[in-house]
C-alpha cells in the first residue's frame, strides 16, 4: 500500500546533497512499506494507492527528540513555583520523585510514559529516547527501563542519576551497584549507559567507572554534561567516545574544541534553562566551532516539564542565536546524530516514513509562532497517528 502526500508547498529532506535542509519546493513524497520511497517535484509524482493533499503546506520529518526522563510518576510544581519565586535550581529535587515512582504501580507509569509519547507524536515527535533514573534500586531500575522498552524508541540506563538518600553520602558503594548488579539488570532493556556527571551528583571518575562497566555490558555512552558548572564531563563524552553530552550550558573553549573535533552531538535542552532561570547554552559559539548540535526537549517532572521541540526551536532561535534552518535542523537530523540513527531525522528514500506537516508554509513558523499549536498531520514508519 502506498501513499503519496502532493501539494506540499516546501519539503524539508535534510538530504545533504541538497544543502542546509535540503528543501524541495512544490514538492511530493511518496510512502511505500513504512519508508519514503520517492520524493520530487509534485508534477512529477508517480502514482500511488492513496494520496494526501498537503494544500501547500511545509512538510519536515518527525521530530527526534534524544533526551527525555518519561518513567515517573508524581509533579513537582510547588518546586517549579518556587524556583520562579527566587530559588536557585539544585539536582536533589530528584528525590522527591524517586519516593513517588517507587510507589506507583507498574500500570500507573506505563500509562504516563504512554500518555507522554502520545503528546509528543501530537506535536511532531516521531523518535523519542527515554531513560530511567526515577527508581535508583536494582529492581526499581530494571523495571524502568523494561517500561520503557515497551514504548520509546530508545532506552536509556541512568542508575547513575543521582546517590539515593539510603546511601547517604556513601556516592562510591553506589557508584558500584549502578556499574554491576543494576546494570546487569538493566541492559538487556536499554541501548545507553547514561551518568549525571556534576556537582551533586557523580564525579567524572565515578562516571567514568559505570559508562565503561556499561560498554562492556553492550550498551552504548552518552552523559549529562556540564549543566550547573564547568568541570570534566563534556570532555569524559569525547574521551569515551560517547553518541552526545547532553546539557552543555557551561563550557570551556578546550570543551568547545572538543567537541568540535569529535563524533560527540551537543546536545542542548532550551527548556531546562527556561524551566529554571540558568544560562542558555551559547549555541552559536558551537555552531561556528564547527561542533554537531542537536536540540531535545528533556521533558521530565522537575526541571523541564515540556514535551514540545516546536517550543524548544523558538527558544533555540530566540535565545541561543540559532537560525531557525539550524534550529530544525538539530530539533531532526541533529537529534537522529545524537542517537546514531541514519534512519530517522532525513527524508530521502530509504529513510524511515517519519513525517510532520505542519499548519503553515514554512520550518520558520516554528520560530516566527511560538506557543501556536502548528500540526496538521504526523505519519510514524508509515502510519498516519
Amino acid at each position: 500500500m502506498s501513499t503519496a502526500i502532493v501539494n506540499i508547498g516546501e519539503l524539508v529532506t535534510n538530504d545533504p546533497a541538497l544543502g542546509g535542509l535540503g528543501i524541495v519546493d512544490d514538492a511530493a513524497l511518496v510512502i511505500e512499506d513504512g519508508s519514503v520511497a520517492w520524493t520530487g517535484p509534485s508534477s512529477k509524482a508517480p502514482a500511488a494507492d492513496t494520496a494526501f493533499d498537503a494544500a501547500g503546506r511545509a512538510v519536515l520529518p518527525g521530530f527526534v527528540d534524544s533526551h527525555a526522563h518519561l518513567v515517573f510518576a508524581g509533579e513537582r510544581a510547588e518546586e517549579f513555583a518556587a524556583r520562579m519565586s527566587g530559588r536557585k535550581y539544585a539536582a536533589g529535587g530528584i528525590r522527591t520523585t524517586v519516593e513517588r515512582t517507587r510507589a506507583a504501580s507498574d500500570d500507573d507509569l506505563r500509562a504516563n510514559v504512554r500518555r507522554l509519547i502520545d503528546e509528543m507524536a501530537r506535536q511532531g515527535t516521531t523518535t523519542v529516547e527515554c531513560k530511567s533514573g526515577y527508581g535508583l534500586t536494582v529492581d526499581q531500575e530494571e523495571r524502568a527501563v523494561r517500561i520503557a522498552a515497551e514504548l520509546a524508541d530508545e532506552v536509556t540506563y541512568l542508575g547513575a542519576h543521582i546517590v539515593p538518600a539510603e546511601y547517604g553520602n556513601d556516592t562510591a558503594a553506589y557508584t558500584h551497584l549502578a556499574s554491576t548488579d543494576m546494570l546487569a539488570a538493566c541492559a538487556p532493556h536499554a541501548r545507553w549507559v547514561d551518568v549525571f556527571c556534576e556537582r551533586g551528583a557523580f564525579d567524572a571518575d565515578q562516571a567514568r567507572e559505570v559508562l565503561r562497566a556499561g560498554v562492556e555490558a553492550g550498551l552504548s555512552p552518552r552523559l549529562h554534561a556540564n549543566q550547573l558548572t564547568q568541570g570534566p564531563a563534556v570532555r569524559l563524552a569525547v574521551e569515551l567516545d560517547a553518541a552526545s553530552a547532553d546539557h552543555c550550558t557551561f563550557l570551556s573553549d578546550a570543551d568547545v574544541d572538543a567537541l568540535a573535533s569529535s563524533e560527540t552531538v551537543a546536545t542542548l535542552l532550551p527548556g531546562v534553562e527556561f524551566s529554571t532561570r540558568q544560562p542558555y547554552p551559547d549555541a552559536r559559539r558551537l555552531l561556528d566551532a564547527g561542533a554537531t548540535v542537536a536540540l531535545a526537549t528533556d521533558c521530565n517532572p522537575g526541571s523541564c516539564y515540556s514535551s514540545s521541540m516546536a517550543f524548544c526551536i523558538a527558544v533555540a532561535v530566540r535565545d541561543m542565536h540559532m537560525t531557525p534552518a539550524e534550529a530544525v535542523w538539530s530539533a531532526t537530523a541533529g537529534g537522529a546524530q545524537a542517537l546514531r540513527r541514519t534512519d530517522v531525522g532525513h527524508l530521502t528514500p530509504g529513510a524511515r516514513a517519519d513525517i510532520h506537516v505542519l499548519d503553515a508554509p514554512s520550518h520558520i513558523h516554528l520560530a516566527y509562532r511560538p506557543g501556536v499549536p502548528q500540526t496538521a498531520a504526523v505519519w510514524k514508519a508509515g502510519r498516519q497517528v
